[in-house]
């Protein structure tokens, strides 16, 4: 029961006892009066009412005074000591009870900070048992972290939902790099992070696929259960990826039973930029050898048309430059021949989906030749065994000699399975070409533009094992080159030829959320349980409808009971007006500080990924909150996530505590703040502070997001509009 609602019932009840007696004494007497009896206690008592009254309300006064004075030296006193045993117990076992009232609460209060200290004492020898235990252990952590930081290849470490569990500064660094040119603001968060998703970054069919050929080799017995794959990014880079399961421990899990997978990420789009530039140099360096021969052929010649020259050192002369020019043309045929075979078999074909092909070949005919494109018939889910640069720049290539000679004006592709093929059909309306045409087009060196390459057609499609033509449908009035190219079918794939059993640790992980599902905002979920985003905002004013506007947001994460530092936000923002002085006095931002930093259209969009799937939680959020909402019809932005304030839940922990701003809230958790009124900062105290609220909050039997939401507004400032 609320306090005041039990001083108000002390209240009803000691006006009960001084006028109750009285009134029931009066009515049994005038009860049994008779009528003369009756008038005469009128004409007594009449007289004296208004002197009685004053008396009796004299008397409530002073009883009320007593009852309060007691109330807040008894009552008060220990419920506010029962909240500092509490955080005693809980939060900050630093804290003790302040010896105030009268001498029997100071003497509990005294008693009650003895056992602190005794507790205290105990507790410190548990923990040095408890350190010098973890102390090998904790050196090996330390040891493979730091092994896991200087790997040059991105790994990450998922549960089966995709849940985002481990990852080394490789991935992130790659990740945030991916992320450029994004609505993720390279300041602001990043694609990667604890207990988010990996298919933000890449596609749960890719991923699907793969681990369905590990689970069959796992089944089949292999020694290695290993999954490759290419992918394009948003961007358009081209990643390497390779999946390996992570098995169940689990005792009463099947042995080839799995929990998660571990993917190593690499992006291999400047590998194939570079290899593509070594094949232009090498065409080139072979056309100009070429040349100079032919030159070399040209002089001998008229050497010979010398009469005037000794004929046997002619001859000889003759002779020798005749034959260096042949062993020449011999060397430099041999090995672009032999270069030519390098290339066929230097990518080993992957598992990749044939619309990711077809959608690379589109941008890149697109940007590059300015050619329409459109799609008809494509299957989704069809998979391809290819290898994807080759094929890309041979599609490109087709594209760019049907521009070059017919002038063609869109080009469309269709893309069918056919048994344990798959038909990519390369269609364009137009004029009809010969064979003789298309055999051409077939076996010369392809050309994109002014990229070449020493591969023709024929050579790439031979490295697939597949077949190509040209067909014209005249019932369309269209035609088309059909690629015949195999589909990537698990039971067939090779073997890798070695595998990595090491096992390293990443410095950002968390093996906990091997067991985590579903991260949705159930209200009925238990808060230890959900993911928070915890934030903060400066900015120029106090009022968000008098056109106040934000300059600065910054964010935390908190996944699995852990505050994540390195996972954060924050950004300034340009709010297109000249600051107050007073708020620059407070927060330290400048005009300088904030001009030509991006604007609140395009920082909110990030925020918004940022803290997506997450509940949002702030200090004093109304406030914060009013902002975000103001421009929803501008920016198109909507935060409709649940929202938890630590001040309100202050209140609803203490509610017989003189203050609840976060200075105080963090004091009496034992927290102590740095960078107070930036974004970032505060944003990391409220963290901290929501932390230690959330057993104290269990305590209560608070123990579900809705159970928080709900007791979060019964309290007083739950009622305070922006």
């Amino acid at each position: 029961m609320n306090a005041r609602i039990r001083f108000a019932i002390s209240v009803i009840i000691l006006g009960l006892l001084m006028t109750g007696p009285f009134v029931i004494t009066a009515l049994l007497i005038w009860a049994g009066a008779k009528a003369p009896e009756r008038a005469m206690l009128v004409q007594l008592i009449v007289p004296h009412l208004s002197l009685g009254a004053m008396m009796t309300t004299f008397g409530f006064v002073l009883g009320l005074l007593v009852i309060r004075y007691l109330f807040r030296q008894y009552v008060q006193g220990l419920l506010k000591m029962a909240e500092s045993l509490r955080l005693m117990l809980t939060a900050n076992r630093n804290f003790r009870v302040v010896g105030e009232g009268p001498p029997e609460v100071r003497q509990l209060a005294a008693a009650t900070n003895d056992l602190a200290q005794q507790r205290d004492g105990l507790l410190d020898d548990v923990e040095t048992q408890i350190a010098a235990a973890k102390a090998s252990v904790e050196e090996e952590k330390n040891r493979l972290a730091a092994l896991m930081s200087e790997l040059a290849q991105a790994v990450v470490v998922c549960n089966l939902d995709g849940r985002i569990l481990l990852y080394n500064s490789r991935a992130r660094l790659q990740f945030r790099a991916l992320a450029q040119g994004s609505t993720t603001l390279a300041g602001g968060g990043a694609l990667i992070g604890l207990g988010r998703s990996i298919f933000s970054i890449l596609e749960r069919n890719q991923i699907d696929h793969a681990l369905e050929v590990a689970r069959q080799r796992l089944q089949k017995g292999a020694g290695t259960a290993i999954a490759n794959f290419i992918t394009t990014a948003r961007g358009g880079q081209l990643l390497r990826v390779q999946l390996v399961p992570v098995l169940s421990i689990a005792d009463d899990s099947p042995s080839d039973a799995i929990s998660g997978y571990v993917l190593t990420v690499e992006n291999i789009t400047r590998n194939l930029e570079q290899e593509s530039r070594r094949d232009q140099v090498l065409q080139s360096l072979t056309d100009g050898s070429r040349g100079s021969l032919a030159n070399i052929r040209v002089a001998v010649g008229n050497l010979m048309d010398y009469p005037d020259m000794e004929a046997a050192v002619r001859e000889r002369f003759v002779g020798i430059v005749s034959d260096e020019v042949v062993r020449m043309s011999q060397r430099l045929d041999q090995t672009m021949n032999e270069f030519a075979d390098s290339l066929k078999t230097r990518w080993p074909l992957e598992d990749v989906l044939g619309i990711d092909i077809i959608a690379a070949a589109q941008r890149r005919i697109e940007e590059q030749l300015g050619l329409p494109t459109k799609t008809e018939e494509i299957d989704d889910a069809l998979w391809l065994r290819a290898e994807s640069f080759s094929l890309v720049f041979s599609i490109c290539c087709l594209a760019f000699r049907l521009i070059e000679h017919y002038q063609i004006k869109e080009l469309r592709f269709r893309l069918q399975p056919f048994g344990k093929l798959a038909y990519l059909d390369v269609i364009w309306a137009g004029h009809a070409m010969s064979s003789e045409t298309f055999c051409t087009w077939e076996t010369e060196p392809m050309q994109v533009g002014s990229e070449h390459s020493p591969l023709s057609l024929r050579d790439v499609i031979d490295r697939h094992g597949g077949e190509v033509w040209y067909q014209r449908d005249k019932a369309a009035h269209c035609a088309f080159f059909r690629l015949v190219l195999p589909v990537a079918i698990p039971e067939t794939l090779a073997e890798p030829e070695g595998s990595d059993d090491s096992q390293v640790r990443p410095e950002y992980y968390d093996f906990d959320l091997f067991d985590f599902r579903d991260q949705s905002i159930d209200l009925d979920r238990p808060l230890a349980d959900l993911s928070y985003t915890v934030f903060d905002t400066e900015t120029t004013g106090l009022e968000p409808a008098a056109g106040d506007e934000i300059i600065q947001i910054g964010a935390v994460r908190i996944v699995n009971g852990r505050m994540l530092r390195q996972e954060n936000f924050n950004e300034l923002v340009d709010p297109e007006r000249l600051l107050r002085a007073e708020g620059t006095r407070i927060h330290g931002i400048t005009d300088d500080m904030v001009r030509g930093q991006p604007t609140i259209d395009a920082v909110l969009p990030a925020f918004h990924d940022f803290c997506s799937d997450t509940v949002l939680v702030a200090h004093n959020a109304a406030f914060d909150m009013r902002f975000l909402q103001l421009k929803e019809e501008s920016t198109g932005v909507v935060f409709s996530q649940p929202v938890l304030d630590t001040l309100l839940l202050s209140e609803v922990l203490h509610a017989n505590q003189d203050s609840h701003q976060l200075e105080k809230i963090a004091e009496r958790l034992g927290i102590s703040i740095d960078g107070r009124h930036n974004a970032l900062g505060d944003a990391v105290a409220t963290s901290e502070v929501f932390l230690k609220m959330l057993p104290l909050l269990e305590q209560l039997g608070i123990s579900t997001l809705r159970q928080a939401l709900e007791a979060s507004q019964k309290t007083y400032f739950a009622r305070v509009k922006y």
